[in-house]
């Protein structure tokens, strides 16, 4: 994995995302994992408009769905080329940029380089579409992966960047640092205790991390934002529906069996979501399932939906449509348009519908609140009043999440400190062996 000297950076690059830049390129294969707004986009062209200069060949950027366009809106504003395609005809020289979706429909061999947008989407995909990624590029010399800061916890994503950038298998890294938690129901793998720093040692030898510029040697004028202004609403359910024998309803509110639930309080939740967007200011109306989107489509007035069975082409012009300010109110899903999207013109975002995924209540949130958002973001969230477990959860999860982000900053900061710019740990020794052990003579010479 070896990389190069880098050129001159782009003139809009700021202190953290050139120290960012300059590690990947001089690594040849790393990760970025950039909290949101932190300029991942910029990180990404400028990374690769460096490999395509320096090998002669295209380089490839990965996006989740409308992000394509954006990140060529991005490179325009920064005065870097980059072209949008769709298969490989389309194919020419410089910066190539095309949604996950395209992949098939490209031939990987050509590409010098690749950079994965939002990477931590390897984890959503299907085992197919993930192998898919590891084979088509397992021999592409020069790899980005860029995402926010991973959950620190999140062992498993930590292994599949390490597996596609070439670093070391994801079950080597598991039995090298890690032990199985058979205590657990789930059986989680758990950070064995005295490899902890050495693990993050070996993280940081292939990656930088970062949730403010400061941890990068930047300036975070500008970066600390206010605190969302989080508002939680309960609606009122007749619990005498669908009873069966008892008297009342008394939900099992587990991961597997709310969305009885939800369908039974559909009409509250939406009802009161509409109610809320009944301004005249830009809002994102987040749900779980078609049915609540197609409902709140209907009672919110010049609103558009984004939904699953929706053409590649119709998502992709409505969720820019929203962007450009077409229209006032969006109505998707987190799994749809939860990663990124810039929406900082937006600063009032609504949950119609949560589930069980602190990172997807985590990253809609993100959409708006970010570099940028020249306004306080408020945050409404609608649940049932059966609905409590789930938001119990959640918050569990976002106290669990915000403090192992400090281990892990802290952690990552000190390895990067340390860290060498390239480490392998399969190098063989580097020992002097006795004649006789090798087989020679045992005279003296």
């Amino acid at each position: 994995m070896q990389g190069f000297d880098p050129a001159s950076m782009n003139e809009h690059m700021k202190a953290h995302q050139v120290k960012a830049v300059d590690f990947a390129l001089r690594r040849g294969s790393a990760a970025l994992f950039l909290d949101t707004g932190l300029g991942k986009s910029l990180c990404e062209l400028e990374w690769a408009r460096q490999v395509a200069d320096h090998t002669g060949r295209p380089v490839l950027i990965l996006t989740p769905l409308a992000v394509a366009a954006q990140m060529v809106r991005e490179g325009r504003k920064f005065g870097i080329d980059a072209r949008q395609i769709r298969e490989q005809g389309e194919v020419g020289d410089g910066i190539m940029v095309a949604n996950y979706e395209r992949l098939p429909k490209l031939d990987a061999s050509v590409f010098g380089g690749v950079v994965l947008d939002e990477s931590s989407i390897l984890k959503s995909f299907a085992g197919r579409t993930r192998n898919m990624l590891m084979d088509a590029f397992r021999e592409c010399p020069f790899k980005l992966a860029a995402t926010a800061t991973p959950s620190p916890n999140d062992h498993m994503e930590l292994g599949n960047h390490a597996e596609f950038l070439g670093v070391m298998r994801q079950q080597e890294m598991l039995s090298k640092w890690f032990v199985n938690d058979t205590s657990t129901a789930s059986q989680d793998w758990r950070l064995k205790g005295h490899a902890a720093d050495d693990f993050w040692s070996w993280v940081a030898s292939w990656s930088r991390c970062a949730t403010l510029p400061s941890d990068l040697g930047g300036d975070d004028t500008g970066y600390v934002l206010p605190d969302v202004d989080l508002h939680l609403h309960r609606v009122t359910v007749d619990l005498t529906q669908s009873t069966g024998d008892a008297a009342f309803r008394m939900p099992e509110m587990s991961a597997t069996s709310f969305h009885k639930e939800k369908r039974l309080t559909i009409r509250e939740r939406c009802e009161l979501a509409a109610q809320l967007v009944d301004h005249d200011k830009p809002a994102t109306v987040w749900c779980e399932t078609n049915d609540e989107s197609a409902m709140l489509a209907k009672m919110i007035p010049g609103s558009v939906e984004v939904r699953g069975d929706m053409k590649p082409e119709v998502k992709e012009a409505a969720l820019l449509g929203f962007a450009d300010g077409d229209f006032r109110v969006m109505v998707t899903k987190p799994t749809l348009a939860g990663f990124g999207l810039n929406w900082q013109h937006c600063a009032h975002v609504v949950f119609a519908s949560i589930s069980f995924s602190y990172e997807q209540f985590y990253q809609a949130q993100r959409r708006s609140h970010r570099f940028g958002q020249t306004e306080r973001v408020v945050t409404d969230v609608v649940i049932a009043e059966t609905e409590g477990t789930i938001w119990r959860t959640i918050a569990e999860k976002a106290a669990k999440h915000d403090d192992m982000k400090r281990q892990m900053a802290a952690a990552m900061n000190r390895a990067q400190r340390t860290a060498r710019t390239r480490i392998k740990y399969d190098r063989p020794l580097d020992l002097a062996f006795p004649t006789w052990i090798k087989g020679g003579s045992n005279e003296a010479a």
